[in-house]
């Protein structure tokens, strides 16, 4: 067999190599692909809204589609970019309906995705929920920190 490569060689004395170049073309192609097919989902985090902590939480399988909205414990509410004061119910409703219009050309289920305060009272959850259901968004994530569960809760 190397009998073979050697004659295929211009001269005896020159040794016979492979050119890499395309194999390195075709590995910054697939490197190129996957960077640009990945999907980066990336959740900002309002510094005034402290989730609470559940035993039960579950991370979310799918993260697309998520529409944030935090409640903060004085009843006051931002949007994923916390720097965005929505003072009621007619602004919440307004940013959903504009996210839920991006999410809908992407063709993913839109999702209110709803951080709040562990010191909030439910009463500003559920002005949140039902704004966003006024636009047609029904689906709510509700965000927490979860923790392990005791042992003898396991069993």
């Amino acid at each position: 067999m190397s009998s073979k490569l050697n004659s295929a060689c211009a001269s005896p004395e020159e040794p016979c190599t492979l050119d890499m170049s395309p194999m390195i073309d075709m590995v910054f192609l697939l490197l190129l692909f996957f960077l640009v097919n990945a999907t980066a989902i990336i959740v900002r985090t309002d510094p005034n809204v402290q989730p609470p902590v559940a035993s039960q939480g579950k991370p979310q399988e799918d993260g697309r589609g998520r529409i944030v909205v935090n409640v903060r414990k004085d009843g006051s509410y931002t949007a994923e970019d916390f720097n965005i004061i929505l003072p009621g119910e007619v602004e919440i409703a307004d940013l959903v309906k504009k996210e839920k219009a991006k999410i809908d050309i992407l063709g993913v289920v839109p999702k209110l995705h709803l951080r709040g305060d562990k010191d909030a009272i439910f009463k500003f959850s559920r002005t949140a929920i039902k704004a966003a259901a006024s636009v047609g968004v029904d689906q709510v994530v509700f965000s927490v920190y979860a923790v392990n569960p005791p042992a003898s809760a396991a069993k």
